[in-house]
C-alpha cells in the first residue's frame, strides 16, 4: 500500500462520513486476521499502517526469558543482548515479521473485513443519529407494504410503521410522502431498527411546533394534549405574555396554521383551548365546544361534577362519550356531567309549573276575547303569540302563576291592534274562574 491508499481513505471519509482513523483501525484488524489465516501463527502479532505513507508492517511481540520454552512467544536473553544490552529478563521485544509474499490472498481477505467494518461503522453512525432524534418528526416515503406492516424510506435507513401505530381512516400508498413520529430506535444484527408512528399524540405536538413560531420560540407552551387518532384531538396552550393570544397563535390567520396540521392528519378535528391556573376553568374549557354552567370540585380532590344546560348535555358528553373522555384526559380530572334539571330537580318542577301557568293564562285571555258576540278569526294570531310568549318564558320559572298570567296578558295586549285594545278585559281572570 502507498500514499494513494491514504488519499482514498480520505475520500471515503468525506463520502461515507466515517473517520479515517476508524477505517485504518479496521484495516489493521483485517490485515492481522489475514496474516493469521494464511500463516497459521499463534504469535502475539499486530499490524501497523503508517498514516502518512500508507506502508503496512506486521510485528510480533516476544518475552525475554533465560531459557526458551516456546519460541513463538519467547526469546532468549542471550540472543537479545547481542544487539541491545539494555534488555533484561521479563522485558518484551518486538520483531518485524512482514512476509514478502503477503499478497493477493491476504489482500482479498483484508478487503472483505474492511467492507464489513465500513458497513458496521455506517450502521453505528445511523443509530447514533436517530437515537438522539427519538420523539421527533421525520419525513419519509412509503417504500413497500408487507401484510399490515409499512416500510418507510428515510434516506440513509428504513423505518417501520406497524399496524398498531397506524391510524384508521388514513390511506397509505406506495411512494406516498408523509410525516412520521419516531417512537423507538433499536440496534440489531441487520442494523438500526427505527419504529415510527402516526397515532402517537406527540406527532400533533411536533406538527404545531413546526407551524407555530411562538411555540418554537417558547412564547406559547403546549400544556397538555389528548388524542383519539383519526377522530379528534384536544390541546391546551398557555402563555405568560399578556400581549399574545395562545389560541389565536395556534389557529393562525384565517386558520391557516391549524389547517396545515389538520391536512397532515387527514382531516382530524382539533380543539385548542387556553390553559390557566384554576382547575374549574380548565375543566370548563376542556369540555369545549359545550357551554358549562358550573364546575364543582368534589371533596376527594380528584373528581369534579360539571353542570350544563339541558340542551347542552349531549354535546358535553359527545358521541360515544368522546368529548368528556378527552376532556378528562386533558385536564387530569375525573368528570361527572349532569344536566341542570338532573342536578336541580326542584327547579325543574318549578319550570313545569310555570309553563303550565303560562298555558292557562293564554287560554284564559283568549276565552275572554272570544266571548264577544262575533269572535271572528282575528284573535287567532294574537293567541298564538301568547302561546309563543308562554314558551319563551319557560326558562324563567321564578315567577308565580299569577305573574306568569300577567306576563302573557301583557304580551297579548302588545300584539293587538290599537283599536282592539279597548276590547280587552281590565285584568286577567283568576285561575279558578278561567278553569270554570
Amino acid at each position: 500500500m502507498n500514499k494513494e491508499f491514504i488519499l482514498a481513505l480520505e475520500e471515503l471519509e468525506k463520502e461515507k462520513e466515517i473517520s479515517k482513523d476508524t477505517l485504518i483501525e479496521a484495516i489493521e484488524i483485517a490485515i492481522l486476521s489475514a496474516y493469521r489465516k494464511n500463516y497459521g501463527t499463534s504469535q502475539n502479532v499486530r499490524a501497523v499502517i503508517d498514516k502518512e505513507t500508507g506502508d503496512i508492517d506486521v510485528y510480533t511481540r516476544k518475552e525475554v526469558v533465560e531459557e526458551v520454552e516456546d519460541d513463538q512467544i519467547q526469546v532468549a536473553l542471550e540472543e537479545v543482548l547481542e544487539f541491545d544490552p539494555d534488555y533484561s529478563v521479563g522485558d518484551a521485544i518486538e520483531y518485524r515479521v512482514t512476509p514478502r509474499d503477503f499478497g493477493r490472498i491476504a489482500a482479498q481477505t483484508a478487503k472483505q473485513v474492511v467492507v464489513q467494518r465500513i458497513r458496521e461503522a455506517e450502521r453505528g453512525m445511523i443509530f447514533d443519529d436517530y437515537v438522539n432524534r427519538q420523539g421527533e418528526i421525520v419525513t419519509g416515503t412509503i417504500q413497500r407494504i408487507s401484510n399490515e406492516t409499512i416500510f418507510v424510506n428515510m434516506g440513509k435507513t428504513e423505518g417501520i410503521l406497524s399496524a398498531p401505530e397506524q391510524v384508521r381512516g388514513e390511506t397509505y400508498n406506495v411512494n406516498s410522502r408523509m410525516k412520521f413520529f419516531i417512537i423507538d430506535v433499536r440496534k440489531n444484527l441487520k442494523g438500526p431498527q427505527i419504529y415510527l408512528s402516526r397515532s402517537h399524540p406527540g406527532i400533533v405536538k411536533r406538527l404545531f411546533e413546526l407551524e407555530v413560531p411562538e411555540i418554537q420560540d417558547g412564547i406559547v407552551e403546549i400544556k397538555g394534549l389528548a388524542r383519539e387518532p383519526g377522530s379528534r384531538t384536544k390541546m391546551a396552550v398557555y402563555t405568560e405574555d399578556e400581549g399574545v393570544d395562545p389560541v389565536g397563535a395556534c389557529v393562525g390567520s384565517r386558520g391557516n396554521r391549524v389547517q396545515a396540521v389538520v391536512d397532515e392528519l387527514f382531516g382530524e378535528k382539533i380543539d385548542i383551548i387556553s390553559w390557566g391556573d384554576e382547575a374549574p376553568q380548565n375543566i370548563s374549557s376542556a369540555l369545549s365546544p359545550a357551554k358549562v354552567e358550573r364546575v364543582i370540585i368534589n371533596d376527594d380532590g380528584k373528581s369534579a361534577t360539571v353542570i350544563v344546560p339541558d340542551y347542552q348535555l349531549s354535546l358535553a358528553i359527545g358521541k360515544e362519550g368522546q368529548n368528556v373522555r378527552l376532556a378528562a384526559k386533558l385536564s387530569g380530572w375525573k368528570i361527572d356531567i349532569k344536566s341542570h334539571s338532573q342536578y336541580f330537580p326542584e327547579e325543574a318542577c318549578a319550570e313545569d309549573d310555570a309553563y303550565d301557568a303560562y298555558e292557562r293564562a293564554a287560554g284564559a285571555v283568549y276565552d275572554e276575547l272570544t266571548a264577544e258576540e262575533n269572535p271572528g278569526a282575528a284573535y287567532d294570531e294574537p293567541a298564538d303569540e301568547v302561546a309563543d310568549a308562554a314558551e319563551a318564558a319557560y326558562d324563567e320559572p321564578e315567577d308565580a302563576e299569577d305573574d306568569a298570567a300577567e306576563a302573557a296578558y301583557d304580551e297579548l295586549e302588545d300584539a293587538l291592534p290599537e283599536e282592539e285594545i279597548a276590547g280587552l278585559p281590565d285584568a286577567v281572570p283568576e285561575q279558578e274562574e278561567a278553569e270554570a
